[in-house]
């Protein structure tokens, strides 16, 4: 069996200023902090273009910054049909994102896409829910679903490299 050099991981959301920047945050620290930066590539999109090009949502931004993640450096893209090529998993938020993303996906690259919350099935749920008209309390709680989900496709991405 050939052990892949490397593992490129996409989060998909629906404007990408929310969750999927969360998650990119998130995992870029989780994959450095355990010495795979040079091995894991992560990025995130979304579903639509309305915010390309722009920050994460200020509050997603403030949340994170406050458990120590940072998501300044990110801008908004909007996902495209390469993505599947690009990336080893392409994993949705919820599951109006993986419906749309499904439509997206060249038949060749379906394995690849997959719910990000797969990773963590002790939480009981398969979507992160969307925090952007809600208040402070909606950020927290995507934080802590992301955390959980993360450490759960780190240790896939780990047994992935070998």
């Amino acid at each position: 069996m050939v052990t892949p050099q490397s593992v490129g991981v996409l989060f998909v959301c629906t404007g990408n200023i929310c969750r999927s920047p969360t998650a990119d945050g998130v995992f870029r620290k989780l994959v450095a902090d355990s010495g795979l930066a040079d091995r894991v590539r992560v990025d995130s999109a979304g579903t639509i273009g309305y915010h390309a090009g722009s920050p994460p949502d200020e509050r997603a931004i403030e949340h994170a910054a406050r458990r120590g993640y940072d998501l300044t450096p990110l801008r908004a893209r909007r996902v495209t049909a390469d993505d599947f090529a690009t990336f080893d998993l392409v994993l949705a938020m919820d599951e109006d994102n993986h419906d749309d993303l499904r439509s997206l996906c060249p038949p060749a690259y379906r394995e690849r896409l997959r719910m990000f919350l797969e990773f963590a099935p002790g939480l009981g749920v398969r979507s992160v829910p969307d925090p952007y008209y809600g208040g402070g309390r909606g950020f927290e709680h995507v934080l802590d679903l992301v955390e959980t989900g993360c450490r759960g496709l780190l240790a896939e991405v780990r047994e992935r490299l070998g």
